[in-house]
This record gives structure tokens, C-alpha cells and sequence, in this order.
């Protein structure tokens, strides 16, 4: 049967969306195509359909998942969190259980390390709009400075969360989490919406 043009848009969105999970479960090289199309619901073939090989299948998850608006909101739940909010949200018990819906950075940095150049730059690209968003929620007295602080949350928050999935003690996971979002309260990652903070940065 000729699947219609509304059927293959559709399908490609349900491997998309099948894949950016179980990418995020288990890594890049820990599925491969058949176990996406299965799980999607569709025959192995008609994944070249769609796309013209694994790696490009990861590129565009990545691109897609890194490129979203609104991901603050979805990790918080508020439009307009603070900073402190942020960090709370990222650092949570709920956010660290939920790899194959949660950040993408820290289920498969080190996984894009050993994948081709173009997953690299789409990693590459979706960390400095990452960043960027950081830069005018954290504190700072010039742009630079912003940046910079808005670099070591990342990274902190990034590296915490997988220290947090990778050790079988719950208790010290636990206390990775807090020990770090302790650090940043007191480091000057203070509570700051970015609706003001973006009037500060146009400011300076």
C-alpha cells in the first residue's frame, strides 16, 4: 500500500522522536537502526526512507534537540525561572531519572566525542545557544563575565548530573546533586529572572 505524503512525515516524526529518547537512554552506539524502527512501530527498510544512515539520523536528533525554544520552561515549568530555579530543576532527583527525556548533554557528551563531525557540530552549535540563554539569567557586571559564569554552570551542572547516574549509591547521588547546587547559591548563581536579566545585558 503507497503510504501518502501526511504517513511519511508522520512516520519520520515518530523515529525522530523514538530515537532522541533511546539515543539519550543508551547511548549513540548502544542502539542501533532496528531496535529505533521497532520500537517506532515500522519495518527496518523504510528507515532509509528517511534518512540516509544512523549518523545522520544522530545529527538531526541532536540539531533538533538542542535547537528547541522553550526548554527552560520544560525543565521548570515556569516561563521565566530564575536562576536558582534553573539549577534546582537540573539537579533534581526527577530530571537525573529521566535520561531518555532529560538533557542531552550530559546522557551523550561523552558519547559525541566518537561520532562524526556533523553530530559534533550540531553538540557544538546547541551548547552556545545553551549558553547563550545562560548568559543573560546568571549575575555578572559585563558580558563577558556573564559568559563566563554562564560556561562553569553548564559545565557544573552537566558534569554533577552525570556523576549523580553513573554511582550505585543513591546517597551519594544524592548529596552530588545538593553539594552542587549548594556551590552555585553560594558562588553568586542567584535567584534572577531573564526578562531582567536581559535588560541588564542590553544596558551594559
Amino acid at each position: 500500500m503507497r503510504v501518502t505524503r501526511e504517513q511519511a512525515a508522520a512516520n519520520r516524526e515518530k523515529i525522530l522522536d523514538v530515537a532522541g529518547t533511546l539515543f539519550r537512554e543508551r547511548g549513540f552506539d548502544g542502539i542501533g537502526v532496528a531496535d529505533i524502527m521497532k520500537r517506532a512501530g515500522l519495518t527496518h527498510g523504510g528507515f532509509y526512507g528517511h534518512f540516509a544512515s544512523k549518523d545522520d539520523l544522530a545529527a538531526e536528533i541532536t540539531a533538533r534537540v538542542l535547537g528547541r525554544d522553550g526548554w527552560l520552561e520544560r525543565l521548570t515549568g515556569k516561563p521565566d525561572p530564575s536562576s536558582a530555579e534553573l539549577v534546582r530543576a537540573y539537579l533534581s532527583p526527577r530530571h537525573r531519572d529521566d535520561a531518555g527525556r532529560g538533557c542531552l548533554f550530559a546522557a551523550l557528551g561523552s558519547d559525541v566525542v566518537r561520532q562524526p563531525r556533523s553530530v559534533r557540530r550540531a553538540f557544538t552549535e546547541g551548547l552556545r545557544r545553551r549558553v547563550d540563554v545562560l548568559r543573560r539569567l546568571v549575575p555578572g557586571r559585563s558580558a563577558a563575565a556573564r559568559r563566563q559564569k554562564a560556561l562553569a554552570t553548564m559545565a557544573g551542572m552537566v558534569g554533577a548530573l552525570i556523576l549523580s547516574r553513573a554511582v550505585d549509591d543513591p546517597g551519594l547521588s544524592e548529596e552530588i546533586l545538593d553539594a552542587t547546587a549548594s556551590t552555585f547559591a553560594r558562588s553568586g548563581v542567584i535567584s534572577t529572572s531573564i526578562r531582567h536579566s536581559e535588560t541588564r545585558s542590553r544596558n551594559s
